[in-house]
């Protein structure tokens, strides 16, 4: 196995060069060498089922992996209960669309931890994913729990690793512009900066979600207190640089997926990211 690559939503070059339905994308895609691609639903779910089916043709065509993240409203760790019930409706809404895709994994935001404790607040994150996981039974897409870039967030690694420790059903979801930002830069400036999440990710969870890991990369622009928005790789001043990561996997031989969230460059800086990996390979 080896490294895939490949945008989180559509890339301004997509659209500039006039395509308009994402089913469009895998063939678009795999003609630039690219090989994963996550279907952004951050603002609720749009399509229908016969959308999410010809997407999944499509890939599969083409020989795209899918993923597909959930919309940002999703709080599993909302103090107000029937928040927390809706958001399991959006996760089984989800993990439909998944389903009709053929995606393998879907990503969820956590929540705040502004209004609580963070332990109170990983505490009513784990009771909606067991609530959700029992009346989700037969499915076999994964729920991945992302890394988050604002302090104020349910997010950090340690609180995400330990929220999947309730089911192995559940992954991390290892976003690296926001961990950075989220530590106010300088977080990952050699290699085994890099390694050390992925020692902690199996020492917690298991080597085979450290080996197979679901990432996103970008960089990230951030104030005291974390997040303010995705950048490009041409950002001469906000991290982390995507180099000492690839060096890390090339090395280790790990093999993760690594969705690229940059501003509207999501494609070009995947394939600049999977271009530098394969040279490393080849080296």
């Amino acid at each position: 196995m080896s490294a895939k690559f490949g945008p989180s939503g559509s890339s301004e070059s997509f659209l500039r060069e006039g395509y308009k339905h994402t089913h469009q994308a895998p063939a678009w895609l795999a003609a630039r060498g690219l090989d994963a691609f996550e279907y952004s639903a951050g603002n609720g779910i749009m399509g229908g089922i016969a959308t999410f089916q010809k997407i999944g043709e499509e890939a599969r065509k083409y020989g795209i992996l899918l993923s597909f993240h959930t919309p940002y409203f999703i709080s599993l760790s909302g103090i107000d209960p029937e928040k927390r019930m809706k958001s399991i409706d959006y996760i089984a809404r989800s993990v439909a669309a998944a389903e009709a895709m053929g995606a393998d994994t879907i990503v969820i935001h956590a929540g705040s931890a502004s209004k609580i404790s963070r332990t109170e607040a990983v505490g009513l994150a784990k009771d909606t994913l067991f609530k959700a996981l029992e009346a989700l039974p037969d499915t076999t897409v994964r729920f991945g729990i992302e890394t988050m870039g604002k302090q104020n967030q349910l997010g950090t690694l340690e609180e995400v690793l330990e929220i999947c420790s309730i089911s192995p059903r559940l992954c991390p979801v290892v976003d690296w512009g926001h961990m950075n930002a989220r530590n106010v830069g300088g977080l990952f400036p050699a290699a085994d900066d890099y390694r050390r999440v992925f020692d902690l990710i199996g020492k917690t969870l298991g080597y085979e979600y450290a080996d197979r890991l679901h990432c996103h990369f970008s960089k990230i622009e951030y104030t005291a207190a974390g997040e303010k928005r995705h950048l490009t790789f041409e950002d001469p001043v906000y991290g982390p640089d995507f180099e000492p990561l690839m060096e890390a996997i090339a090395k280790d031989g790990y093999s993760p997926r690594i969705l690229c969230e940059s501003a509207g460059t999501q494609a070009e800086d995947a394939l600049a990211m999977k271009q530098y990996y394969l040279k490393l390979l080849h080296d």
